[in-house]
């Protein structure tokens, strides 16, 4: 019965040439004028049958008279062309109901994937979405980076610009972990309320290894006093998978008002908001305390000039992010170097800041145990500046043969000191 009830849902139903010899009695043979429609006799028993709501039109003294549909349609012929009430034609539309449950049933599941998203090989990220957690008695942050095309460069390595937005992301992420994280950008209720930020003053990066394409990175983070009035910053980079460390590095940061721009002393109400979250720790780095020496138009052998900010340089804080300044100072350092040579440590001093309307230049000097005409290690001096003077990052940068054997690892995350 319900097979009968689909297939007359979707095929309609063939008269028997009985009634149709009765109706075309009713109707009278030859073409019939229904108010404009011409209905003409059925070719063969098996034809379909068009029903009309309509009858013939009458004879007046045996002339027809032709009557438009609305005259000539009443409720008594509607009723008389219904047909009859049947159990068939009674039931509901079930193609209806059907794509209604499907589509329900393709929405539903669609949700659940993507609250239970689990990663399905055992070499994708544990933290997919990049979040990441605190560890080691609360103290210590941890996220994992996967390596993307885009962050790659011709040496099939991630670039160091790629690296140092990964130090920066996780500093971010675990003051906002850690409860610290007010209305600004990696400032703590206490600093919102005073308008102050951090600014880096000093940056000390050694690589041992660049990913490459697809790897996975766990960086380390952890904070520790610096003085009085200032704050260090650790980071350990290892590889998920291996726990081969491959990038150590360690930082200075102060407070600046971000009004007056001017450096400033730390509250203490903001001392009593990130003191508990010091770990008592040697830095991952140990500090170079050499001197950075200042170059000038006399002492630099290569010179960019020209580079300006763009918008997307900018940070929340209006003015230009740290690592752009690592892109700049590499731009005056010399393609021989570049091609045959990676880095593999870094030290910057960072002296002030810049807008979007500073126009800079980058000078470099290549010093240091190597040449540009041998395979031994180099060492370059560098300055980024205003073009009318005004020092913005002094640095020093040493440079390794490509694929030599890494130096100076370390194993593990330093245990607190007591």
């Amino acid at each position: 019965m319900v097979a009968t009830a689909a297939t007359s849902s979707f095929f309609p139903i063939t008269s028997s040439p009985d009634s149709i010899d009765s109706k075309n009695k009713k109707l009278g043979n030859g073409s019939t004028n229904l108010g404009g429609i011409k209905l003409k006799p059925s070719a063969s028993s098996g034809s379909l049958q068009v029903m009309a709501n309509a009858q013939a039109p009458p004879k007046i003294n045996g002339t027809t008279v032709v009557m438009t549909p609305v005259e000539g349609f009443t409720s008594e012929d509607a009723a008389s062309s219904t047909p009859p009430r049947t159990f068939i034609n009674q039931l509901p539309d079930w193609s209806m109901l059907l794509a209604a449950i499907t589509t329900i049933f393709l929405a539903a599941e669609k949700q659940w994937m993507m609250l239970d998203w689990k990663p399905r090989r055992p070499d994708m990220l544990i933290d997919p979405f990049g979040i990441g957690r605190i560890v080691q008695d609360g103290l210590v942050f941890r996220q994992n980076f996967s390596i993307r095309s885009y962050e790659i460069g011709a040496d099939r390595t991630a670039s160091i610009e790629t690296l140092m937005n990964h130090l920066q992301e996780t500093a971010i992420n675990h003051c906002k972990s850690a409860g610290l994280l007010g209305d600004g950008f990696g400032a703590t209720p206490g600093m919102c309320k005073k308008n102050l930020i951090w600014v880096v003053t000093r940056m000390q990066v050694v690589v041992d290894r660049y990913p490459t394409w697809g790897d996975v990175v766990q960086v380390d983070t952890w904070v520790s006093a610096s003085g009085k009035n200032g704050m260090r910053r650790d980071w350990l980079v290892s590889n998920s998978k291996t726990g081969e460390i491959l990038t150590r590095a360690s930082s200075v940061w102060v407070m600046m008002n971000k009004l007056t721009r001017r450096l400033s002393k730390i509250p203490e109400e903001v001392r009593g908001e990130i003191e508990p979250h010091f770990m008592n720790s040697d830095p991952v780095v140990a500090e170079d305390d050499r001197k950075l020496v200042k170059l000038d138009d006399s002492t630099a052998q290569y010179v960019r000039k020209g580079l300006t900010p763009r918008w997307n340089d900018l940070d929340v804080n209006q003015h230009v992010n740290n690592v752009k300044y690592v892109g700049w100072i590499l731009e005056s350092t010399p393609l021989g170097i570049v091609e045959s040579h990676e880095l593999c440590s870094m030290t910057l001093e960072y002296r002030r800041e810049c807008g979007r309307d500073s126009v800079l230049q980058s000078l470099t000097a290549v010093s240091g145990v190597g040449n540009l005409g041998n395979m031994g290690e180099i060492e370059c001096q560098h300055l980024l500046q205003l073009e009318e003077g005004s020092e913005i990052v002094r640095g020093r940068t040493q440079w390794r043969p490509k694929n030599a054997k890494s130096f100076g690892k370390m194993d593990q995350v330093p245990a607190q000191s007591a």
